[in-house]
């Protein structure tokens, strides 16, 4: 009968070498991790709008933030453009997932929801047709959105929900709610949705703010509690520059532990002109 050989021990020297390999294989894949988000990074800060449009007593300032430790970059964005008829229009969103993917899926949804109001004025409309353009390219990922109307002559701004979260409006007068539309699901998940429009009139001074849920979620911190934090600080910030608000609200992001990246965007806007409509 053949026996078999006793294993060898170990030595030393090989444990030392199965460790060497061990290390090098870890350190080479956080060294490819790093640089996917690195570049998932580049690719989100780069797709973002420089600077968003104004109006007449219209001021817009919007902030973006990766994620704190750098581990969940790419599915943020938010946007601003004029349309043919005059009008504003202003989208924020979060994609499904963190990493290249997701940034470049946030690129082409962008670039799908310009492309869409250029021919639908209504915002609901524009959700809906985004939402079957983005089926149509046969991605997984899908994303939640919110769309903004600002109409210059009527001074009135009507927006959809597409399982995003809400925002908040404050006024000068310390009047404030949620930006807390019906809505419809999100985007690129099922074909054929309708999204209901709300429509406001911006009969007093204030501030309009769009966020993403990085800023007002974290790993202990409920969305509610979040909102309330926002509420709070537009309240008491409804008449200072956008700019200023955006700061402030992006540092509630901050309080919460946030583990994922966060975007915000404040329309500041005087009160409705008389005649106006």
């Amino acid at each position: 009968m053949l026996r078999r050989r006793p294993p060898r021990a170990a030595s030393a020297d090989d444990l030392l070498t199965t460790l060497g390999r061990l290390t090098a294989q870890a350190r080479e894949g956080a060294e490819l991790q790093r640089a996917r988000v690195e570049l998932a990074e580049v690719l989100q800060r780069e797709m973002l709008p420089t600077a968003l449009p104004e109006l007449p007593g219209l001021r817009t300032a919007a902030t973006y933030a990766p994620a704190r430790h750098g581990l969940a970059i790419g599915g943020d964005w938010y946007d601003g453009f004029p349309l043919p008829d005059g009008a504003l229009a202003f989208s924020v969103g979060d994609v499904q997932g963190h990493d290249v993917e997701a940034a470049a899926f946030m690129g082409q949804i962008r670039i799908g929801l310009r492309a869409v109001a250029a021919h639908a004025a209504d915002p609901g409309e524009v959700l809906s047709r985004a939402n079957d353009l983005l089926l149509s390219i046969d991605c997984e990922l899908f994303a939640t959105c919110t769309f903004v109307r600002f109409d210059p002559r009527s001074w009135e701004l009507t927006s959809a929900r597409a399982g995003h979260v809400p925002g908040v409006w404050a006024t000068t007068d310390r009047r404030w709610g949620l930006v807390e539309d019906p809505g419809g699901i999100p985007l690129g998940v099922l074909p054929g949705q309708r999204y209901p429009v709300t429509r406001r009139r911006l009969t007093a001074a204030g501030a309009f703010v769009l966020l993403t849920d990085g800023v007002i979620e974290g790993p202990s911190f409920p969305i509610e509690a979040g909102l309330a934090q926002v509420a709070r600080l537009v309240t008491a910030k409804a008449g200072d520059a956008p700019a200023e608000i955006a700061g402030a609200v992006m540092c509630v992001a901050e309080l919460t532990g946030h583990t994922d990246d966060a975007a915000v965007i404040v329309l500041s806007h005087d009160a409705a002109r008389r005649g106006a409509g």
